[in-house]
């Protein structure tokens, strides 16, 4: 009796390594990056865990994973739209000087990358969850329609509107942001 969960821990620790890079990069691109990350590829993992006796093999392994880290992230979403209602965030740009100044390369350039970075990070934590699951999984993840249909529970039709309209909205506001810093930033140089 006791081979078998052996067995099954040493299979466990397999699929943990084998996908935690990716459970890792999705959270963080859902979520933002942070430290938090870390507590939340644990509770995916916990909750892989405690459902693998259910595990009927319908879908794929790594299917059943995305949707585990899909419904994390929104926890996560949930749970920072309470704590926004009551608080206010921190800076995210705080010690941006000394992260330049501690890193190779052109300073304006490290700059002007890090501003990109954060709208695109900003812009995509405005968009609706759906939208915002579909681009990750399809240009973070290169997921195609039919694994994000899959893992969204959505039609294929519904995934392929979420793209287009989640593109549109992403664009629109990334236009508004870079051009406001853009100018923000002519305007301090003169």
């Amino acid at each position: 009796m006791a081979a078998p969960v052996q067995f099954e821990r040493v299979r466990f620790e397999e699929v943990v390594r084998e996908h935690q890079a990716f459970v890792f990069r999705t959270l963080a691109r859902l979520t933002g990056a942070g430290a938090h990350v870390e507590d939340l590829a644990q509770e995916v993992f916990l909750r892989l865990y405690r459902g693998l006796e259910g595990f009927r093999g319908e879908a794929k392994l790594t299917t059943w994973l995305y949707r585990i880290t899909l419904n994390v992230a929104q926890d996560e979403w949930k749970r920072r739209k309470k704590e926004q209602a009551n608080t206010s965030f921190d800076d995210p740009d705080a010690g941006w000087a000394e992260r330049i100044a501690g890193g190779d390369g052109d300073a304006e350039q490290i700059l002007s990358q890090r501003q990109v970075m954060a709208a695109v990070n900003e812009a995509l934590g405005e968009l609706h969850e759906t939208e915002r699951a579909a681009l990750v999984m399809f240009h973070q993840e290169e997921c195609t329609y039919e694994q994000i249909a899959v893992v969204l529970k959505l039609p294929l039709n519904t995934v392929r509107t979420h793209l287009h309209r989640g593109r549109q909205k992403l664009k629109e506001r990334l236009k508004e942001r870079l051009g406001e810093r853009r100018s923000v930033c002519q305007t301090a140089v003169r």
